[in-house]
């Protein structure tokens, strides 16, 4: 009598007297920085909604979702804050060191409102 699994074309293999099931894990892209964010706030400050989604097998599709909607919103908002605050390629030929301190106060707030709107709700 063959089981479900072995009826959907899966097999085992036998390990120290017990069958053990030949899984093997789907071809997706590793979660980045936001999507680990995400997934570690949710293990640690929302275990329901964790369980929940790792049950349903919707944990990583909503992680990497997240990923996704993290890196166009910061993209996004920094391209709005270097424009309102003048930061342009002029200054970075003119200035280069004032240019790069302030993309990196840019991106460091713009990614502070990503984190908040997205990743720690």
């Amino acid at each position: 009598m063959k089981t479900i699994f072995e009826e959907m074309g899966g097999t085992y293999s036998e390990i120290g007297g017990y069958l053990i099931p030949d899984l093997v894990a789907e071809d997706a892209p590793p979660l980045k920085k936001y999507g680990w964010m995400r997934k570690q706030y949710l293990k640690e400050h929302r275990p329901v909604l964790y369980t929940n989604l790792l049950l349903s097998d919707n944990l990583y599709p909503h992680c990497a979702e997240i990923e996704c909607v993290c890196e166009d919103r910061l993209e996004l908002i920094v391209r709005q804050m270097a424009e309102q605050e003048g930061v342009t390629e002029a200054l970075k030929a003119t200035d280069q060191m004032e240019w790069v301190r302030r993309m990196n106060n840019i991106h460091k707030r713009a990614e502070e409102i990503v984190l908040h709107e997205f990743v720690y709700c």
